[in-house]
């Protein structure tokens, strides 16, 4: 049952990441610092992406993903195509690993250390969860402000 909850709220809130970046009035607007905020609504996008397909896509669902974590600071200007295409493949391998995870392996130790203590695989995902919707938040405070 948990991994159903948690895959259907992972689910919303990428679909959210989707209609943020959507709702930009133009694409360069993504990718815009506005002073004061360290990060581009984009460049969130990419970090949220870049995260969810290491921790959840890679670690827990062996998909190969290889992270590059500076990239998703550095990198400007990508194509809507491509940023939508990422976040779509970002959705379906999020949701296919939650939901086949085994109710034993939600209780097991999540295999790599992140932090410096030990946490459940369930207790992470909900930490994921939580950095997803902090996130999510400051993206669309920064649509706001580069399209007022």
């Amino acid at each position: 049952m948990f991994s159903e909850d948690i895959a259907l709220l992972y689910e919303r809130d990428i679909l959210k990441i989707k209609n943020e970046m959507l709702a930009y009035p133009h694409q360069d607007k993504r990718w815009e610092l506005v002073p004061g905020i360290s990060n581009s609504g984009g460049n969130l996008c990419l970090h949220l992406l870049g995260n969810l397909q290491h921790y959840i896509g890679a670690v827990l669902g062996k998909s190969g993903y290889i992270r590059n974590r500076p990239e998703e600071f550095s990198l400007k200007n990508i194509p809507e195509t491509e940023l939508v295409a990422t976040i779509d493949r970002t959705l379906l391998i999020v949701s296919q690993t939650i939901r086949a995870l085994d109710t034993d392996i939600l209780v097991t130790q999540y295999p790599e250390k992140v932090f410096d203590y030990d946490m459940t695989v369930q207790y992470f995902l909900l930490h994921l969860l939580a950095h997803l919707s902090y996130h999510l938040g400051q993206i669309n405070y920064h649509r706001r402000i580069v399209s007022a």
